[in-house]
């Protein structure tokens, strides 16, 4: 299956490709597929690492995110922040799920002690 992006989103994130390649190697079913590609039109513009030095306005979403709990990340996607819009009028119920799904497939990012040297 072919993932589609559009291409202005692929601008704005191009270290997107970096997410999705995270997780290429491994088999994503129908819903985790559909959580990407809804993830990438909705969310990545906030939640992936710009590609212009821009500040990103959001957390990177990993399988982490939330310590793992699907019902808080539920709560924010539906409700919302001070900094981040609803999207209970904008998703159905299983896109949510769909984008949450995703997003448990995304490893989280290694944690490095303070005296490691930067690669």
């Amino acid at each position: 299956m072919k993932l589609f992006v559009p291409a202005m989103l692929c601008a704005l994130a191009a270290p997107a490709t970096a997410v999705f390649a995270q997780t290429a190697g491994s088999e994503l079913n129908a819903t985790q597929t559909l959580g990407r590609q809804i993830f990438a039109q909705s969310c990545g513009v906030c939640h992936l690492a710009p590609s212009m030095n821009a500040k990103t306005y959001g957390p990177p979403l990993n399988k982490a995110s939330t310590a793992g709990n699907d019902e808080v990340m539920r709560a924010f996607i539906v409700n919302g922040t001070e900094r981040m819009p609803a999207f209970k009028y904008y998703l159905k119920p299983a896109e949510i799920d769909a984008i949450i799904a995703y997003a448990r497939t995304v490893p989280a990012p290694a944690v490095r002690a303070a005296n490691e040297p930067q690669k």
